[in-house]
């Protein structure tokens, strides 16, 4: 199935080629054949899109628009930017690449174990080609989802990706459409699903051409990068077409699974019909189409349940949202020294409520936003969400770039994965933390403009001034910022980083093998603080039942837990197998009369033995 409305520039199977572009106030409207320095006038109808077919055109072929006939611009729905932001566009010919994963159907969301990275400092060399021979390693860790940092062309070759501004056109330093299919094939052929990132709340300012073309952009409303987009003002259908149709063209052309949906809150629509929710609609009726479902996960800062809650009762329809709450709630019971960042946050009873309910501020007065804040999500089930002990924006907008690894010892980080991957929710981690990476993640950009990167240089430190934390913002625009986030790829095989990668294997694996684990029902889930540091998690399904440990402080705690029967040892953090320098004992095979002693920063994992003739056990293994 293959639409020409996915693509301003079609190529069809006789070597002619459909060039259309949205324009509704632009009275005449040219494409510029580059090679042939030849100018061929388009048609308009009546909703403002310019379109003609034009003889032998093949892909490769490079061309602007000239709206009204005056300068030369870049398509805005261009698929590909050979030279960069500020140049031709090049036709592509999305029939070209042989897929070979044609038996994917995709995995089911709430079995997602996913694995955020950035293409240009996941390895030296920051190509999509390059990151297929590391798909083994994650494969090993247990991950089956990929989370692909924008890829969207961005000005020059160094940049996070949220400063995109051609939303159709992949990376050019990256290796382009041809090295992002070969790597989203190379990933189903080993049951992994990939995930997009992509943008829909802004552009970025460097090669931003669509002024010249039509009325993407109101001033009805502000966002932290200047104008709104127009989602729901006059003209407001091309736009909003603009942007469900490049959703629906990464499912149909790069066959990826899911998108992951940048601040979702800073786009405005008062509308009947709220953008978010025409997308879910329009990929929903593309799921069906193509018998494979699809999904979208949202990034949101209103903790509002109205993101996910189905269409019927108001809400968007969203697969399921990032949980910051559970990302502080963690955090602040494990960095001391810079928990201050999230001054709201820090208590147990924090932590015990991300894990029952979800939002931890669900209409109470908080301090940072000087309001209420949130609504409940009780009940909600906990596929809905992902959560995360670090991600881009955790790491990156902090001056020095520092990792949970960079922060806190071997033990809390130990502790850490236990946290996440024994949550009720979907796990994200990001990439090398599952080796305990030492490198930072910095934030970094290669802008052409001067005054733009000034701007950016001041806007970085304004926008992020209530983190509390010390040392000097790095240059975003120096290239040794960019290289110092390259992660370093040899640490995994020294210790204790290999010992950090087979615990997250241990945890994956388990997180795989327990029913009680796959149940994201809330009413399974029990969240019982025993003190200021020490929080129990009871998680039960039809088949078992699990008692999850974790103790957050340094001090051991003889522990009485309200849960009677023999439960066995599943796994400690704490055990000898898993430490670099013993000083416990390991903890007991099992344990009866709700009791056990926890020693200090440690998670462990019991399960209930429904079977009261179990034999006991005559190993602490």
């Amino acid at each position: 199935m293959k639409h020409s409305w996915l693509s301003a520039a079609f190529l069809r199977d006789n070597s002619s080629c459909r060039f259309s572009v949205w324009a509704p106030l632009v009275q005449t409207m040219e494409v510029h054949l580059v090679k042939e320095e030849r100018t061929v006038p388009m048609e308009k109808d009546a909703l403002g899109y310019f379109s003609v077919t034009i003889d032998k055109v093949s892909a490769g072929c490079r061309y602007f628009f000239r709206p009204d006939g005056k300068e030369n611009f870049p398509d805005p729905a261009s698929n590909y930017q050979p030279n960069g932001v500020h140049d031709f566009s090049e036709v592509v010919d999305h029939d070209a690449f042989v897929w070979s994963d044609n038996d994917w159907r995709g995995l089911p969301f709430r079995d997602y174990i996913i694995y955020e990275l950035h293409v240009g400092t996941f390895t030296p060399q920051g190509t999509f080609e390059a990151i297929i021979p590391k798909l083994s390693h994650l494969v090993d860790c247990g991950v089956n989802a990929i989370e692909i940092m924008p890829v969207s062309q961005f000005p020059g070759s160094r940049n996070w990706g949220y400063d995109g501004v051609f939303p159709y056109a992949v990376q050019n330093t990256y290796g382009g459409p041809p090295g992002l299919k070969k790597l989203v094939n190379e990933c189903h052929r080993r049951g992994i699903a990939v995930v997009m990132d992509v943008v829909y709340n802004h552009l970025g300012p460097e090669g931003n051409y669509f002024g010249k073309y039509g009325p993407y952009f109101t001033n009805q409303y502000h966002t932290p990068w200047g104008d709104a987009i127009n989602f729901d003002q006059e003209w407001s259908d091309g736009v909003r077409d603009y942007f469900v149709n490049n959703a629906l063209y990464w499912f149909e052309y790069f066959h990826v699974d899911a998108l992951r949906l940048d601040a979702t809150h800073t786009v405005f629509d008062q509308g009947a019909v709220h953008f978010w929710q025409y997308l879910h609609e329009r990929v929903r009726a593309f799921s069906a189409k193509t018998g494979r479902e699809r999904y979208l996960i949202a990034e949101s800062d209103l903790n509002s349940p109205r993101v996910i809650n189905p269409t019927s009762i108001g809400g968007y329809g969203l697969t399921a949202q990032w949980l910051d709450d559970f990302h502080h709630a963690l955090y602040t019971k494990l960095d001391e020294e810079r928990k201050e960042r999230y001054s709201d946050f820090g208590q147990i009873t924090h932590l015990a409520k991300a894990y029952k309910e979800g939002f931890v501020f669900s209409g109470e007065y908080v301090e940072f936003r000087k309001r209420k804040y949130g609504a409940s999500s009780a009940g909600i089930p906990g596929d809905r969400f992902v959560v995360f002990n670090a991600n881009h924006d955790q790491v990156g907008n902090l001056p020095d770039g520092a990792r949970l690894s960079m922060t806190i010892d071997f033990e809390r980080l130990k502790l850490a994965a236990a946290a996440l991957l024994f949550a009720p929710y979907i796990p994200l981690l990001f990439m090398g933390e599952e080796y305990g990476e030492t490198t930072p993640f910095h934030y970094f950009i290669s802008h052409s403009d001067p005054g733009l990167v000034e701007a950016v240089r001041k806007g970085r430190k304004a926008e992020f001034k209530h983190f509390k934390s010390t040392g000097e913002w790095l240059d975003p625009q120096d290239e040794k910022t960019f290289g110092d986030s390259v992660l370093n790829w040899a640490l995994k095989d020294q210790r204790p980083h290999s010992l950090l990668f087979d615990w997250y294997k241990e945890l994956i694996s388990l997180r795989k093998s327990q029913p009680a684990l796959q149940n994201f029902d809330k009413k399974d889930i029990e969240a019982i603080p025993v003190n200021e540091n020490v929080l129990i998690v009871r998680r039960r399904s039809e088949v078992n039942e699990l008692l999850v440990f974790l103790n957050l402080g340094e001090e051991s705690l003889e522990c009485q837990f309200p849960f009677s029967g023999r439960f066995r040892k599943l796994v400690c953090s704490r055990d000898s197998r898993w430490s670099e320098s013993q000083t416990f004992d390991d903890l007991p095979g099992e344990i009866l009369d709700g009791m056990l002693t926890l020693p200090g920063l440690c998670a462990c994992l019991y399960e209930l033995v429904m079977n009261e003739s179990f034999p006991p056990s005559t190993t602490n293994d």
